[in-house]
């Protein structure tokens, strides 16, 4: 009985070790095999040799060819108001008046006086070329009428004072007194603004001196009409550079006929060199970001291990230049004609085979125009 015993757990022990045999070979044949992930699809481009005219960007603001706050010459009450707020105005154009009424009594006095004067001075005259009087009573004579119409003259002008006037073509902003109101000498009383044309003033650093000059075109771009540009005429350079940030200040002219910008409004400046760079530019969806360093995925054939040629990537670390819509500068690192990949970066590794599908391409344009949804 116990010889039977023996003898099954012999054939159990055997039957196990010939099942663990069975198994460990099928785990080294498994080892033993290589397996490979499907290739991963992309699709590609391929860098792009251009001329590209690089820009000097910088922050401006606009400012009045003429714009003045009209400010009181004279004390007095406003007694018109002759313009509204935001009213269009010519040179000359009456503004605001003051109470005149104490001159204006002081003007009819002293032409009284002045018309006494020439009457005597016509009558001392008559009389001394008849010898009748002496020539000093002629000069005393003379001397008064002249005294009382530098006297009317004085008072006109102080009267003139007190209309005050718009010295040039603009628009009037809103103004700052209200009839009937006592102001003094000096107060402000409305701004004016000659708005067409307007002057775009901005700053650009020392070195980029020499590409900048008279007459060169500037774009303006201004938050309140987003998508419109404007363009401007280099008209000043200032004759010194800012000792303390080393920039050089550069005004713009452009022209301003419906008045749609004003005064102090916040603008970007865009100028453009003269002269156009040669680039290497791939679609901007090429790059892949990382806090090491930028890249882009090169398509080319590779081989494994074994020797067997396969289509795959190789990772190329590149320094950015200029973007234009969508597409960017390659500065180095990328030649023209190398064939990159445009979609599908994220998920490639340096060496990983692909599978380039060109069906569906990303938009690659200098000049994109997205549809407003």
């Amino acid at each position: 009985m116990f010889k039977k015993f023996l003898i099954a757990i012999a054939g159990f022990i055997v039957v196990v070790l010939m099942l663990g045999a069975v198994k460990a070979k099928q785990i080294a044949d498994m080892s033993s095999v290589q397996h490979t992930p499907p290739p991963s699809a992309v699709t590609t481009a391929p860098a792009l040799a251009a001329d590209w005219h690089t820009y000097i960007n910088s922050i401006g603001t606009l400012a009045p060819v003429d714009g003045v706050t009209i400010s009181a010459d004279a004390d007095g009450t406003v007694t018109r108001l002759a313009v509204d707020s935001g009213a269009a105005v010519k040179t000359g154009d009456l503004l605001v008046e003051l109470d005149t009424s104490v001159e204006t009594a002081q003007l009819n006095a002293a032409q009284a006086r002045a018309d006494l004067a020439r009457i005597n001075i016509d009558r001392a005259k008559d009389l001394w070329e008849r010898n009748a009087t002496s020539k000093s009573e002629y000069d005393l004579a003379d001397a008064t009428h002249k005294q009382t119409l530098a006297e009317v003259a004085s008072i006109n002008a102080f009267i003139a004072k007190k209309q005050v006037r718009a010295p040039f073509d603009g628009r009037v902003g809103i103004r700052m007194v209200n009839l009937g109101q006592f102001v003094a000498r000096g107060r402000p009383l409305m701004p004016l603004q000659k708005l067409d044309p307007i002057y775009v003033n901005f700053s650009i650093p020392q070195r980029q001196l020499p590409d900048i000059a008279i007459g060169q075109e500037v774009g303006i771009a201004v938050d309140a009409f987003a998508g419109r540009n404007f363009t401007a005429t280099v008209t000043a350079i200032n004759s010194e550079v800012d000792a303390a940030t080393r920039n050089i200040s550069v005004q713009a002219t452009m022209a301003n006929p419906s008045e749609v910008l004003r005064a102090g409004m916040f603008a970007r400046v865009e100028v453009q060199m003269t002269k156009a760079e040669a680039q290497v530019v791939v679609p901007a969806t090429s790059i892949s970001y990382a806090s090491y360093g930028n890249s882009v995925f090169v398509v080319e054939k590779m081989k494994d291990k074994a020797g067997k040629e396969y289509l795959g990537v190789r990772q190329q670390f590149v320094k950015l230049g200029a973007n234009r819509g969508d597409l960017i500068a390659i500065a180095e690192g990328v030649k023209p004609g190398e064939v990159i990949v445009t979609s599908g970066v994220f998920k490639l590794r340096n060496g990983m085979a692909v599978q380039v599908n060109n069906i569906v391409q990303p938009a690659s344009s200098a000049t994109p125009k997205p549809a407003n949804t």
